[in-house]
């Protein structure tokens, strides 16, 4: 496996759409490993391909509930929200944004998302919660946006200062 470097905001990869993946060759499997390690060392629970300069639909996600002690470990190509319910409004930050986080976002409360496994093989996810939250802010990136862009007022974002929690309370991506 291989750290690589986050790519941050500024640079133009992180505004563009990524393109569809149609060859799903043994190169998949070594990315996704690379874009797990990166995003553990970086302390996220989320990362897309463009975060790390590769400007293709994929994007890992995987934490754990504090709550209920469920684990969460997934890696999905070419994904597509098929199916929306409810809202939920919190925090969100974004590994590409360091230092910054926002306040009052909105996201649906529940997602179903197609999209494909590392070999191709079509796949479905439901997923609520802050699992749905990590999906959708992953499937963001994957079309050019940003939590930036899903905040209202200019005053929702927020500087983290070395007394925030802010880690222990958002999405983290």
């Amino acid at each position: 496996m291989t750290l690589r470097d986050l790519v941050l905001i500024g640079n133009p990869i992180l505004r563009q759409k990524a393109r569809k993946i149609h060859h799903f060759d043994s190169s998949l499997p070594k990315l996704v490993e690379d874009m797990f390690e990166t995003m553990h060392a970086n302390d996220g629970m989320g990362l897309a391909a463009p975060q790390i300069g590769q400007p293709i639909c994929l994007f890992v996600v995987e934490y754990t509930e504090k709550e209920t002690g469920k684990h969460y470990k997934l890696a999905l190509a070419n994904p597509d929200i098929i199916k929306t319910e409810g809202e939920q409004t919190g925090l969100d930050a974004c590994l590409s944004i360091p230092g910054y986080y926002g306040v009052n976002v909105r996201r649906a409360n529940r997602i179903i998302v197609k999209g494909q496994d590392l070999r191709g093989k079509a796949l479905r996810v439901s997923a609520e919660g802050l699992y749905a939250w990590a999906i959708q802010h992953e499937i963001d990136h994957l079309n050019g946006i940003l939590f930036l862009d899903r905040l209202d007022r200019p005053e929702d974002l927020r500087e983290i200062r070395s007394n925030d929690h802010v880690k222990e309370d958002a999405a983290i991506e």
